[in-house]
């Protein structure tokens, strides 16, 4: 193996903060200051604002956004004309959610002149397409309203506008230097946006638009109503890994705590099956388990269901729904385990990996080849490439990064091999044609070692460390006030060193999953629960390790329980 793949991450705990952190957050504990302090929040108001979140303070004016009021406009007048509206959201769990919560926005309202459209993620592909243009227009289509797609679909919009439909876009993706020519585009991400934050997804954006038209139209609804579709904006956001920081914070939260207690069929036969205690949800069952079996549906099968387990009332197809899901994921888990098998057979074969894994196969469902690129890379430690093929000429692929590399740097390195490509620093999306596939690897690995050469090494900074004493129901409780985590607000992560093993177990199916156990000076029993845990490493009880872990409440079984989740052994 090469040099540089056996180098040990680099962890480091936070320094002491400076005397004005001390200042300015007086009022908090030390743990929550030096949190507040790490996560840019360095003022009192500040800290009031992340630590309690106001509904009415900190969501922004909807008519901020550019293009909101033309929307507004034309949607109201639409519904006074008794017109067709089509909502045309995306097929994952943004799109889908968003294209609930207007949903719900119709039926509220007494609206019946209105449908949804979700594109099949194998035959249509992302985003407008020209056959379901024209179907629509066919169908008596006279606006149509995207959710979280659309911003670059510069000749489906003109198409639209050819056969006399109204487009309103809404999106949160980074706009072209041409916009579509549509009556509205309403995305924060655009150039001459004022809006005070860019981070929405599309959830959220539609979310924006619910708020806007409630606020213009006489609906004769309570006052207050939208929070109650917080929960399908909440899901989005903490699903599309967009910042949970500034308003995104807010609809999340508030999105988490209007999930716990929601009525939605669908969800609560989910809950059950999932065995997840609704009124104990947190943004990790979101992330886990929720989100995973929206997503199935397109990944699977037809994006539809999905849709449908989350508008239906009916608790008889919601059950029937929620199984469906249920069993979707199943599959979708065991397609994914036996891809990553098959790789890791031609590896083998192979006898050792090369710097970037790239492989491919035109049997492989380009949907489903993301997923099967983060096992591969957490398990490899590199950079992984792979490709399918859905019809056609074109290839479709995913890409991750084990953050040795900017995986969008690199695709920008070798562009030439690319129909189009796109992404962040760990993950992407590409597509190449039949005749690049011979030479794709070499390019990539020869462009990974030039833009190896140059890369930084990124130091993993750590929240502090902590004792097997330390760890109670009081220090989670402290640390859920930062709550819900994810991008822009990590988890904590603390280094426990030399701490002593009480216990070590596989568990799960196959035994994928490790538990460690610690013992405290009280002889009170912690836990320290692995996910996927590789097996190259064995345990012995009394032996003394140094992990990396966060904390968590677990409710499994309905006992609640205060444990470790592992990150690294080191």
């Amino acid at each position: 193996m090469l040099e540089w793949f056996e180098m040990p991450k680099s962890y480091r705990v936070r320094d002491p903060l400076p005397d004005e952190a001390h200042e300015e957050l007086a009022s908090l504990s030390p743990l929550t200051r030096s949190l507040l302090w790490h996560r840019d929040v360095r003022s009192a108001p500040g800290a009031a604002a992340f630590l309690n979140p106001s509904y009415e303070e900190h969501l922004h004016d909807p008519f901020l956004l550019p293009d909101m009021g033309k929307a507004v406009e034309r949607i109201l007048a639409a519904i006074e004309k008794k017109e067709n509206i089509v909502i045309y959201s995306d097929y994952d769990c943004d799109g889908i959610p968003g294209g609930a919560l207007l949903h719900d926005f119709f039926r509220a309202i007494g609206y019946e002149h209105f449908q949804n459209y979700i594109p099949h993620r194998h035959t249509e592909g992302y985003g407008l397409n020209n056959a379901a243009i024209e179907k629509l227009a066919e169908g008596g289509a006279n606006v149509i309203i995207t959710v979280d797609c659309g911003i670059t679909d510069v000749e489906q919009v003109a198409l639209a506008n050819s056969l006399g439909v109204n487009m309103i876009v809404t999106d949160h993706h980074l706009p072209q230097a041409q916009l579509p020519e549509a009556l509205a585009v309403i995305n924060p991400k655009r150039a001459d946006s004022t809006y005070p934050f860019d981070g929405l997804c599309g959830g959220g954006v539609a979310f924006k638009l619910t708020q806007a038209l409630l606020a213009r139209g006489n609906f004769n609804l309570p006052a207050g109503r939208e929070k109650w579709w917080l929960d399908m904006a909440g899901l989005s956001t903490m699903a599309d890994m967009v910042p949970l920081t500034g308003e995104n914070r807010a609809i999340a939260r508030y999105g988490l705590l209007v999930l716990r207690k929601n009525r939605r069929p669908g969800l609560q036969q989910l809950f059950r099956l999932m065995k997840v205690e609704q009124s104990y949800l947190t943004e990790d069952d979101v992330g886990y388990m929720l989100a995973p079996r929206v997503n199935a549906a397109s990944r699977m099968d037809a994006p539809e269901d999905a849709f449908k387990l989350l508008t239906t009332s009916d608790p008889i197809e919601a059950g029937t729904l929620a199984a469906h899901l249920n069993k979707l994921n199943d599959e979708r888990k065991g397609v994914v385990a036996s891809t990553v098998k098959e790789v890791k057979r031609r590896i083998a074969h192979l006898g050792e990996p090369r710097e970037v894994i790239v492989m491919g196969n035109p049997d492989w469902r380009p949907g489903l080849l993301g997923l099967v690129a983060n096992s591969l890379m957490e398990e490899y430690s590199r950079p992984v490439f792979l490709w399918g093929r859905e019809g056609g000429a074109v290839i479709k692929g995913s890409c991750r990064s084990d953050g040795s590399v900017n995986v969008v740097e690199l695709m920008t390195e070798t562009k030439e091999l690319f129909v189009d490509f796109g992404g962040h620093r760990l993950s992407g999306g590409f597509s190449l044609t039949q005749e690049r596939v011979h030479v794709f690897e070499q390019e990539l690995i020869a462009a990974y070692l030039r833009v190896k050469e140059h890369a930084a090494v990124e130091e993993e900074f750590l929240d502090g460390t902590l004792t097997i004493d330390e760890i109670s129901d009081d220090l989670c409780r402290e640390l859920e006030k930062l709550a819900p985590f994810g991008e822009g607000n990590p988890k904590p992560r603390f280094l426990l060193q030399n701490v002593e093993l009480a216990g070590a177990a596989r568990f799960g199916k196959e035994n994928k999953h490790l538990k460690l156990s610690f013992r405290n000076s009280g002889g009170r029993t912690t836990d320290a629960i692995g996910f996927f845990w590789p097996e190259e490493r064995t345990f012995s009880v009394g032996e003394k390790i140094s992990l990396v872990a966060s904390l968590e409440r677990s409710f499994f079984r309905g006992r609640p329980e205060v444990r470790l989740r592992l990150i690294d052994i080191v």
